[in-house]
């Protein structure tokens, strides 16, 4: 089972509660204001700071050139 897609409706960055991204084949939901990306296990979103991982500059303008 993939990750259920009409969950990003509902769910929000824990930090911000800003909207979060999904890109095409990741496994971590994106919040492009705070720079953090979530890991999603087992097909369900970790959505703690602690386990948000920091994006790089280049990350964030790969995720913006492909409209995420």
């Amino acid at each position: 089972m993939a990750f259920d897609k009409q969950l990003l409706d509902i769910l929000a960055c824990p930090v911000c509660k800003g909207k979060l991204l999904l890109p095409v084949e990741q496994k971590e939901l994106i919040c492009r204001f705070d720079r953090l990306a979530y890991p999603i296990r087992d097909n369900i979103p970790v959505l703690l700071d602690s386990e948000a991982r920091e994006l790089s500059s280049e990350e964030l303008d790969a995720l913006k050139q492909k409209g995420g």
